[in-house]
This record gives structure tokens, C-alpha cells and sequence, in this order.
């Protein structure tokens, strides 16, 4: 069974990029050539639906933190801290505002 799972390339990093219904073709392959009874089928398509699902979040999970990396290496602003300044200007234009209604 092993093997049969390597043949179809489920493992490694490409799984992520495997659909459920390439998934679910490759098990009918195994199903109707007797390699796999249909309750097997059915919970091998449920397991490597989990499982690339599951790589697919790690790998995104990686991205954000290298992009956060990378990011906290340079000298652009983060969002937050945009916001932060674009608060602070309005609240001074209000204040300018208030100032000038005053003379």
C-alpha cells in the first residue's frame, strides 16, 4: 500500500497541490484494480484530503512568517503603525480646525 501511495505522489511537498478530485480519481483507479476495497478508498481520500489541507496551512503559515521576517528586517512601517500616524494626523487636523474657528 505503501508503494501504491508513493506511485501516486502523495507525499512530500507537492501533496498541498493535489485536488480533491485528483484524489478521488486515483482512488477509483486503486478501487476498481483491487487494491484498495471501497470503505479504503473512502478513508484514504478523507486522510489525504486532511493531509494536504494540513500542508497547505504549514506551508502558509511559513510564508507569513517569512514575509514578517523580511518585513521586520527593513525600514517599511506596518500597518499598525500607519494607522497609528494617519490617527494621530487627523487628530490634529481637528485640533487645527478648533484653532482656527477660535481666531
Amino acid at each position: 500500500m505503501i508503494d501504491t501511495m508513493k506511485k501516486l505522489g502523495l507525499f512530500g511537498l507537492g501533496m498541498y497541490a493535489i485536488t480533491e478530485e485528483k484524489i478521488d480519481e486515483y482512488v477509483k483507479e486503486l478501487v476498481e484494480n483491487g487494491d484498495f476495497n471501497k470503505e479504503e478508498g473512502k478513508k484514504f481520500v478523507e486522510d489525504m484530503i486532511e493531509k494536504r489541507k494540513q500542508q497547505q496551512e504549514d506551508l502558509d503559515d511559513k510564508i507569513s512568517s517569512k514575509v514578517q521576517e523580511v518585513f521586520g528586517k527593513s525600514d517599511l512601517a506596518t500597518k499598525e503603525e500607519i494607522e497609528s500616524l494617519q490617527k494621530k494626523i487627523e487628530d490634529l487636523e481637528e485640533l487645527l480646525k478648533e484653532k482656527n474657528k477660535e481666531e
